[in-house]
């Protein structure tokens, strides 16, 4: 059985033979790039101080090399833009030492000249005459947002500021979406699509650090408080948003064609550690119809599935969720209040994928044990396997500074049990 096939089993909720898994297939899916070297090195891949490619430099998320998803048995490839978060490509590599000794390669337009106290700064395509959009302090591990909020005149307030990133897609990433859906194909393994426009409210793009001078409502706070505040331009900004993506979904859904297996559609969360974000109605007057408008055109013009990551406690949105047409949840955060996994695969496991919740990133794999970490993925692998509809993955992104016993304990258990017939 192919990778593609099996991860189609599940999605559709049928046992294949193997439990699928993710890695690195999307931004929210990956592995921070000193873990990545870690493990490659437990597992023998590369002589001590071969550096690891930031793929990611958001989150600093480290790549997943086709010789590494060979090792682990990696089903899902991910296709993205052909630019990241702070707006400049991926190429021209150089290399760079990261602030916990962990050698890596970095894009040339990643700035590496530290401020006098030690401090990154990071700005968007790489211009350094543009104010700095990302921040990672000396000693981090992650990059924080700059926000660039210019003061706001109540009066002037429009959608047309806050529909500045998104525009007509242009021939050449159509290209780059069709080339790539092509070259990954060929490896036999799903590809997982991120085309993007249609994550209404995510609060990590709306500062939107790969722009050089955001215009409209771009701090975090007041971003939320419009969503009550200014309900009726925040409505109006995800009516054109959505309408824009669509027109654009549909040029890329003829270069791509159905090579894809299922398609990003948002990150934006609704989910606390102890609670719901928003109330469920705020989110079916708000966010759902368009979501709905999302999924049920993928659902008529296509045959992808698509893929909703929200983190927290989310298990109050589940049944709109389903409603709204999505057929996949991630993170799966099971350590958050009322998302106990036995009781999400009971009362949704036959409507929705869950793409996630197979080690707990927060508890057990940072701080437990190799033993706590084998015995969380059997108990997650014996609860969310059965009839399908499971992509294993870490809840979230695996982060920085995981014992590397911990991550191998992670893959060999899975090793071992993730063929249906020895899943108990």
């Amino acid at each position: 059985m192919t990778s593609r096939e099996r991860v189609e089993l599940a999605l559709n909720h049928r046992e294949a033979d193997r439990v699928p898994l993710d890695l690195g297939a999307s931004a929210v899916t990956g592995m921070h790039v000193s873990s990545v070297y870690a493990l490659r090195q437990r597992m023998g891949l590369d002589p001590p101080g071969t550096p690891v490619k930031v793929v990611e430099p958001y989150q600093m998320l480290g790549e997943i090399a086709p010789d590494l998803m060979d090792a682990l048995g990696v089903d899902v490839v991910g296709l993205g833009a052909p630019t990241n978060m702070f707006g400049f490509r991926n190429d021209g590599w150089k290399p760079w030492t990261f602030f916990d000794g962990t050698p890596v390669l970095v894009p040339e337009a990643f700035n590496t000249d530290p401020e006098p106290n030690g401090d990154i700064l990071m700005y968007p395509e790489g211009d350094k005459s543009a104010p700095p959009s990302g921040h990672l302090p000396k000693g981090g591990f992650y990059f924080d947002t700059i926000v660039r909020q210019d003061p706001l005149e109540e009066d002037a307030l429009t959608a047309e500021d806050n529909l500045q990133e998104f525009q007509p897609v242009s021939d050449e990433v159509v290209e780059h979406y069709r080339a790539g859906a092509e070259r990954l194909a060929a490896t036999g393994r799903a590809i997982l699509a991120n085309f993007g426009g249609t994550a209404f409210g995510d609060i990590a793009l709306v500062p939107a650090p790969w722009l050089k001078h955001p215009r409209g409502i771009r701090d975090i706070a007041e971003w939320y408080m419009s969503t009550t505040a200014r309900f009726d331009l925040v409505q109006e900004i995800f009516d054109r948003q959505c309408a824009i993506a669509l027109a654009n979904w549909e040029k890329l859904h003829r270069a791509v064609g159905d090579r894809v297996t299922a398609v990003f559609v948002t990150g934006t969360d609704f989910g606390t550690q102890h609670g719901p974000f928003i109330s469920p109605q705020a989110y079916r007057d708000l966010f759902k119809p368009f979501h709905r408008r999302v999924n049920d055109w993928v659902h008529t013009h296509t045959n992808w599935k698509t893929f909703i990551h929200s983190c927290g406690a989310v298990s109050a949105f589940l049944d709109d969720f389903v409603d709204a047409g999505f057929d996949i949840l991630n993170p799966v955060q099971c350590s958050a209040a009322g998302m106990d996994p036995e009781t999400l695969k009971a009362k949704h496991g036959d409507r929705i994928t869950f793409w996630g919740g197979g080690v707990d990133t927060q508890g057990a794999l940072p701080f437990g044990t190799p033993d706590d970490v084998r015995r969380q993925v059997r108990e997650r692998i014996r609860i969310f396997g059965p009839g399908g509809g499971f992509i294993f993955n870490p809840t979230h992104n695996v982060q920085a500074q995981i014992p590397v016993e911990n991550l191998a304990a992670m893959y060999e258990t899975l090793a071992e049990c993730r063929e249906y017939s020895h899943a108990d």
